[in-house]
């Protein structure tokens, strides 16, 4: 993968803050690295990759936090709407750390929400006030649940008007049970941007037969790890990802 990211064009960190898209419309993808591979040689006459410090397939580390009933998890898993995530969330490779709230409203858009921070202590007074202002959760409620690495590589277009991640290596650890599940193969990609504007990869999905696919990390995460957890309406998601994996 490294060759073939290094025949795009890169983006610096600094040119990206145009393309922030805090509030935006996503469609996720689940493919295998195989499928990746041909994308990447696809899109690049058409996109550019994040670069930061001469690397573009970044380590992220992040923790999630739920109330002790799961809230969060259970509002995702009967598809409520104006449902939250929260997390903290380390990018490795340029050392910044942040808290993070993600709120998905009932017109499907997702709202980000976030400050940077130096740890979790949520006793804070800073965190505190972020979370009483942007978290319909009880703040002394909430308690870290989910543990994962994945890279990450962050594509571009050139009108500069959608990002496109893409996870790689995902690695799952439950901070309750002490489960863990980890995937060589399994590739989430996210296409990101404010409304329906054009996007070229989405044809280029479409050409390598690469369906949307909802697909949480939280949630997913915490299903396959936490035995105790209802899955009911995760179970059909959890089969296709085995069916993926299983074609390769």
């Amino acid at each position: 993968m490294i060759n073939l990211l290094a025949k795009i064009d890169p983006i610096s960190l600094p040119d990206m803050q145009s393309v922030k898209l805090m509030n935006r419309m996503d469609i996720k993808f689940v493919t295998t690295m195989p499928m990746l591979m041909r994308l990447l040689e696809m899109v690049r006459s058409d996109y550019y990759a994040q670069e930061i410090n001469g690397e573009r397939n970044m380590l992220y580390d992040t923790t999630y936090f739920d109330t002790p009933d799961f809230s969060m998890y259970s509002d995702h898993l009967h598809g409520h709407v104006n449902r939250q995530k929260m997390r903290f969330r380390t990018y490795v490779n340029s050392q910044l750390q942040f808290m993070e709230v993600k709120t998905k409203n009932n017109r499907g858009r997702t709202k980000k929400k976030r400050i940077a921070v130096s740890d979790m202590n949520l006793a804070d007074e800073a965190k505190r006030a972020f979370l009483q202002k942007n978290l319909k959760f009880d703040v002394d409620t909430l308690v870290p649940h989910m543990h994962n690495y994945f890279h990450r590589v962050t594509l571009v277009n050139k009108g500069r008007t959608e990002r496109v991640t893409i996870d790689t290596d995902l690695s799952f650890h439950n901070l309750l049970t002490g489960g863990t599940r980890h995937f060589d193969d399994l590739v989430i990609i996210e296409l990101k941007r404010d409304g329906h504007v054009s996007s070229p990869v989405l044809g280029m999905l479409r050409q390598l037969r690469i369906h949307p696919h909802g697909f949480s990390k939280y949630c997913m995460g915490a299903a396959m790890t936490n035995q105790a957890l209802p899955m009911n309406n995760f179970k059909q998601k959890l089969r296709d990802v085995d069916k993926i994996l299983g074609g390769m």
